[in-house]
């Protein structure tokens, strides 16, 4: 039996980044040989196990054959007789197809069959073997490592073969969870963008979110954009949430905030009136499409629906800032709606010369919540209660309150009264 580390934690020592999750590959052995030394069976579809003392995952040296379209179904052989090479053999990139030995002395040795730290010096994401085709959530994977290592760029013949899996129909056969899972990841890596464009390029794009897809080449209003490209603007926003620090929810919100820009009719162009309340629509599919979790959906919703209101809330008089503050739920979830107003914030500031700018209204409106919140709602619903009113009278009579608070609020900050604008 000889144990080798594997995978990304090799890739990521070579890189000098940190590493965080340790895998390993087993050669020489069967899964009674690991169970009679302690480690315990995990894997559902193949032998892995976890070490009895850290719980790292252990995995038998295998090999593997796609026998069905998309991540439905693999054939998988595990027996002593299985190389590390053959194991190497089966994986996606060559920066990923690196081992690393530690024999008796401790002394360290890289097994690199397949050239991956020449790739890894060359900043390549190349895939491995033909065999990289059998598997095509392996698109994905690219894209998210194209998304993650900012300045590695694909392998002309790895674009290739996936232009060649788009075009044989693999992708359409992705499941949804797998997709919303590499998704979510690249949502998460430096520079979104880059994932993106990596699966525009090879097609995979328009199968798995049409919806992005038409975004580009779709123009917006000079004055506004000065992008003017849907598509590019996305992308400006995208990399502004991964700046900004966003969480993966206001990173799905500004995927989703411009989809039905892609539906304005051409005679109506560069202007994209009502496109907040198709975007929502959009968003319904895509959220139902991929099983997107509830948390990130309900936030790209209201983003979607308000971010225009949001932007011009500067002009809004008291009464039409609390309607907004209703709309978006604020006073029952004050945290999502901060999370809001930071996806408006990389929406504004996600275009050509505005990546610097400010975003008062996010300030502006966290003042204007936290007015309306001093609003005792308790005593008015008990005093309403007292004077016969019934449910819908009281809102009304704490929703006038909250009005109220607002425009004190604001006349003291700024020394004048509110103009009734709506």
């Amino acid at each position: 039996m000889q144990i080798y580390m594997v995978g990304g934690a090799v890739r990521d020592g070579l890189l000098g980044l940190p590493v965080k999750d340790r895998d390993w590959v087993v050669v020489g052995a069967t899964p009674e040989a690991m169970t009679a030394l302690g480690y315990l069976p995990v894997g559902r579809d193949f032998p892995v196990f976890l070490h009895p003392e850290t719980r790292e995952e252990y995995a038998l040296a295998r090999t593997e054959r796609n026998t069905a379209r998309g991540y439905r179904g693999f054939a998988v052989h595990a027996a002593p007789d299985v190389t590390l090479e053959d194991d190497l053999a089966r994986r996606d990139l060559t920066i990923n197809s690196i081992a690393n030995y530690q024999d008796s002395t401790g002394t360290m040795t890289l097994i690199d069959p397949y050239n991956g730290q020449k790739d890894l010096a060359d900043r390549v994401l190349r895939h491995v073997t033909d065999a990289f085709r059998e598997d095509p959530v392996r698109i994905l994977r690219v894209a998210r490592f194209a998304a993650r290592f900012t300045d590695f760029t694909v392998a002309p013949e790895t674009m290739a073969l996936m232009r060649e899996m788009v075009a044989d129909g693999e992708a359409d056969h992705l499941v949804a969870e797998r997709v919303w899972q590499e998704l979510a990841r690249g949502l998460m890596a430096p520079q979104p963008s880059r994932m993106f464009e990596v699966l525009r390029a090879c097609g995979a794009l328009q199968v798995l979110l049409p919806e992005v897809a038409r975004l580009w080449g779709v123009p917006q209003r000079a004055d506004y954009h000065p992008e003017i490209d849907t598509g590019v603007h996305l992308m400006m926003v995208l990399d502004m949430s991964a700046q900004l620090g966003a969480s993966l929810p206001v990173r799905f919100a500004c995927l989703g905030h411009d989809l039905g820009k892609g539906t304005t009719p051409a005679d109506v162009l560069p202007r994209h009136l009502g496109h907040e309340a198709r975007s929502a629509q959009l968003l319904k599919g895509v959220c139902e499409r991929l099983r997107v979790p509830v948390e990130c959906r309900e936030l790209a919703d209201v983003v979607a629906r308000e971010h225009g209101n949001i932007h011009r809330s500067g002009d809004f008089s008291a009464a039409a800032l609390v309607r907004l503050l209703e709309r978006c739920d604020a006073f029952r979830k004050p945290a999502r709606f901060e999370e809001v107003l930071l996806a408006c914030e990389c929406d504004a500031r996600g275009r050509l010369g505005l990546h610097d700018s400010a975003y008062p209204q996010r300030g502006r409106l966290r003042l204007a919540l936290a007015a309306a919140q001093s609003v005792a709602t308790h005593e008015i619903a008990e005093k309403a209660l007292l004077a016969g009113a019934k449910g819908p009278k009281i809102g009304e009579m704490i929703h006038q309150a909250r009005v109220a608070a607002v425009a004190a609020s604001h006349a003291e900050a700024s020394g004048s009264p509110y103009l009734d604008n709506g």
